[in-house]
């Protein structure tokens, strides 16, 4: 007597992270990038003189102290990081990067190169798509600093694969806003002309119009390799010569 199993279809395939689907997929990866895609809108451009990151901040509650909801995070004095996704994972990320960079200076007394430190987070990244028992990361990283080799832009994904830029966009509205960048973005761009083109895209995409607190912004200048957040009225006054501009 023949007893024929019965197997439900896709059984299997997304219900363990080292499972290879028939056509070569693996669908907890594929589920964490849906993270991504559903994160705050985050952007990063890279220019002759420096790096700009900005990023979307949305109003969850009014109970909600927005000073307490850091999207752009400092890693080092010359590198620093945004994200789309779960800001868990951002966290677990970020704190191992800056462990990394700190390594980095006492074995070699010097900055960490922004691409090496690329790799290690995203090595980090990889080894969760591999093991049982485990999740990937839900979160893609924009890695912005300036080093020996200049102005440097990565994006590393959930999958644990990563690249350089000169002008990327993560989260919800990223497509939107790479379109964007396909149509205004230029090589030699300065850095005070990628800010104004940064408020530009988050004008397309931002709720209720520009405004500081839907708004948070860093700059790496190449001259002094120093990362840093710009303050609320310095970006009050970059966001009302783009309006003066007409383009928000």
């Amino acid at each position: 007597m023949v007893i024929e199993m019965f197997t439900p279809p896709g059984l299997g395939y997304d219900r363990a992270i080292t499972i290879f689907s028939p056509d070569g997929r693996l669908f907890q990866v594929e589920y964490a990038l849906e993270a991504v895609r559903r994160g705050w809108t985050a952007l990063g451009i890279r220019c002759v003189d420096g790096v700009v990151l900005a990023v979307e901040k949305k109003k969850i509650s009014p109970l909600i102290d927005p000073s307490s909801m850091e999207k752009i995070l400092k890693i080092d004095d010359h590198v620093g990081a945004t994200f789309a996704g779960l800001s868990s994972d951002a966290r677990i990320l970020v704190d191992k990067a800056r462990q990394e960079s700190q390594i980095n200076r006492l074995l070699y007394d010097d900055v960490i190169d922004v691409e090496v430190l690329t790799k290690k987070v995203s090595e980090i990244k990889q080894i969760y798509t591999q093991h049982a028992g485990v999740r990937p990361f839900g979160v893609a990283l924009l890695i912005a600093g300036v080093d020996k080799f200049g102005a440097r832009l990565f994006m590393t994904e959930p999958s644990g694969a990563y690249a350089g830029y000169f002008a990327v966009a993560i989260g919800a509205s990223s497509q939107s806003v790479t379109e964007f960048f396909e149509k205004n973005y230029s090589a030699n761009i300065a850095i005070d002309s990628a800010i104004t083109l940064a408020l530009r895209a988050l004008a397309t995409v931002v709720e209720g119009g520009l405004d500081p607190s839907r708004i948070e912004m860093a700059i790496i200048r190449k001259d002094t390799g120093k990362f840093d957040i710009l303050p609320n009225d310095v970006l009050a006054k970059h966001i009302e010569q783009v309006k003066a501009a007409g383009h928000a």
